[in-house]
């Protein structure tokens, strides 16, 4: 009978434990998208076959489409402090990539190629032209890899402080289908995604990756990226695709043989952001590049007006 009754309250504590943990997950869910500051009413929708993609236009002139670094914090506000320098020369599209922002979320594996179909999708049916494309991170190596496949869609390439060749070429390891089973569990991923979306991680990510100057970060910065990391039904999904490397995808062949017109633009002090543009200019000597000073991964934001004087030169 004793034994019965321990039994019987551990699995009542364990149910306490995981009601307790349930409501929690869904009080940060809602806490971090209370605000609603990511809405947009001229924002536009795409009903791609894997989920509805939200994205902006705006401007006149050629087409020019901005994607945001590969993050599960990030969205197409990346780019909301850039556009104005830009909207009185091109038409620009910002995009939402599929799991991030304020696109659709759906529980899938998320790969290197579901967003190659999605950008060569997008400019094919939503922009209908050949067009320009600045990339920034981890996102430049789908822009390559999807040029690389559809020539005919993309013009000039621009990439934004892009990854090094061996970390884009990383693969899943023995214990990835592991640690996303963990990730894609009903309470306990969720929960472990609500730590590494917190707002905390958002602060110490612009203060250690995003900026030069943390001084220079605006609290309308992390509270937007906070927000983005939980909009959606399944945002911490894309969480686990990126930290299990299933996004991942080898470049250099695609460097090699496309024969677009190619622009580096590096934040002065991001890590080893020299050593990563002499293997781009080394697989590819067309490459062309420049560095933002006292800036880091995101100099889009923390100058646009001189990446926006660049991209002008660039493009023009």
């Amino acid at each position: 009978m004793k034994a019965k009754n321990k039994i019987i309250t551990t699995i009542l504590l364990s149910a306490g434990a995981a009601a307790g943990t349930a409501i929690i997950n869904k009080y940060i869910k809602l806490k971090a998208t209370s605000k609603n500051l990511l809405t947009q009413p001229e924002a536009l929708c795409y009903k791609w076959r894997f989920g509805t993609i939200h994205y902006t236009k705006v401007g006149n002139g050629k087409p020019l489409l901005l994607i945001h670094d590969m993050d599960y914090l990030s969205s197409g506000a990346e780019w909301d402090a850039l556009i104005p320098f830009l909207t009185d020369t091109y038409t620009v599209y910002t995009i939402d990539l599929l799991g991030c922002g304020r696109s659709e979320k759906p529980n899938l594996t998320y790969t290197n190629f579901l967003y190659v179909q999605l950008l060569t999708d997008f400019i094919k049916y939503e922009i209908g032209h050949r067009t320009n494309i600045i990339a920034t991170g981890n996102s430049s190596s789908l822009a390559a890899m999807a040029c690389g496949y559809n020539n005919e869609l993309f013009g000039q390439l621009m990439f934004i402080n892009p990854e090094s060749f061996s970390s884009c070429s990383q693969i899943p390891g023995k214990s990835a289908n592991l640690y996303k089973l963990i990730l894609d569990m009903p309470i306990l991923g969720t929960m472990l995604y609500s730590i590494a979306a917190s707002k905390k991680v958002v602060r110490e990510t612009f203060e250690q990756k995003y900026f030069y100057n943390p001084y220079h970060i605006a609290l309308s910065y992390i509270n937007q990226y906070y927000e983005a990391a939980h909009l959606g039904e399944m945002p911490k999904a894309i969480y686990s695709s990126i930290r299990c490397n299933y996004i991942k995808c080898k470049i250099s062949r695609s460097l090699e043989k496309i024969d677009n017109s190619i622009y580096i633009l590096g934040g002065a002090a991001e890590t080893k952001i020299k050593q990563i543009i002499q293997e781009y200019t080394e697989c590819n000597p067309a490459i062309e590049f420049s560095l933002i000073s006292n800036t880091r991964h995101l100099p889009q934001i923390e100058d646009p007006k001189e990446t926006g004087k660049i991209i002008k030169m660039f493009f023009t």
